[in-house]
């Protein structure tokens, strides 16, 4: 009996033990400086978007908050290493939609967006923008659609590139409206929109931000936003879908994801932290000025997200041919 009491004793602190074990990596969360890793160079979108919240999601924290670019492979080094990190909830990623699109354009992709990371929160999202030469003749998008149906395979788009978030932005309308035009994929949106300016190519997708800056100085003809609401940094363009695409709803998006099983408790934090900087007044201010939307969902709902974006561009991407490469 005295055996069977000792064997039930150390049985019973095993288990306190390993629940000890398990609580504790939330317990105190964080005790030393979180990392944040952009999978794209200083300057971009998801780059700023990242740090324009990071001093917030810091003050809720009370820890400091290291942002660390990891660029290369169309962003796929830097999610990589966070999916191979240890999930603790000390490295994350500052996820941007082109993640989405990965797993139906890389015959080997190394991680798997769903099953390797856990989603934490949008920051928000950013619509695109479809402009034209001003060269064209068609000065409205039903013009355009016009033109091009009477005309197909007359017109040609630029791209940041093949697989790209723009490129798969203008495959979408085309799909959607039985277009056809040529693709005329760059090695970066920045020598695309120089060579759309100079009219070397008539049409492109580019980011809001861009697009809005050469429209208001008259250098391009903006047709449409590619949300399904107008964007506050340009109220007065109409959206693509209301001008009669129906469906039509392409947007770029930047959020914060973590390895699979860091704590769901840490992710309740990190969450909590994350929605308390996109509700900052401050915060909200310089996203609109660039042309995002803040958003700042729940992991469930920012998973959701995360699954509806691979099923609708993997139909986009076998809709336009596109192999993987």
């Amino acid at each position: 009996m005295l055996d069977l009491l000792r064997s039930a004793t150390r049985l019973l602190g095993g288990l306190l033990l390993t629940v000890t074990a398990i609580a504790t990596p939330a317990q105190g969360y964080p005790q030393r400086p979180v990392k944040i890793i952009v999978p794209s160079s200083p300057g971009g979108g998801t780059d700023s978007a990242t740090r324009i919240a990071t001093p917030k999601i810091e003050q809720f924290l009370k820890q400091r908050i290291v942002v660390e670019n990891r660029a290369g492979a169309g962003s796929m080094i830097g999610s990589e290493i966070v999916a191979r990190s240890p999930a603790d909830g000390y490295t994350l990623l500052a996820a941007i939609s082109s993640i989405t699109i990965q797993p139906s354009i890389q015959k080997n992709l190394s991680f798997d967006p769903v099953k390797d990371f856990v989603a934490v929160s949008q920051l928000v999202t950013l619509p695109n923008m479809l402009v034209g030469h001003p060269s064209l003749q068609a000065k409205t998008l039903p013009a355009l659609i016009a033109f091009s149906r009477a005309h197909p395979g007359q017109l040609s788009y630029a791209s940041a590139g093949k697989g790209s978030n723009l490129h798969l932005c203008m495959e979408l309308f085309l799909n959607l409206t039985g277009l056809k035009m040529e693709h005329v994929p760059y090695k970066g949106s920045g020598q695309a929109i120089a060579d759309l300016v100079a009219g070397y190519i008539p049409l492109m997708v580019t980011n809001m931000i861009t697009g809005t800056q050469q429209v208001r100085a008259g250098r391009l003809r903006a047709y449409g936003v590619t949300s399904t609401a107008r964007s506050d940094a340009a109220p007065d363009i109409p959206t693509i879908a209301e001008l009669g695409v129906k469906g039509y709803d392409a947007v770029q998006w930047y959020g914060v994801m973590a390895p699979v099983g860091t704590p769901r408790d840490v992710v309740a934090k990190l969450h909590q932290a994350v929605v308390a900087a996109v509700s900052d007044s401050g915060v909200r201010q310089r996203y609109r000025d660039s042309g995002a939307v803040p958003v700042g969902n729940s992991p469930d709902e920012f998973a959701a997200v995360v699954k509806a974006d691979i099923t609708k561009w993997a139909k986009v991407v076998r809709a336009a041919g596109l192999s993987p490469r």
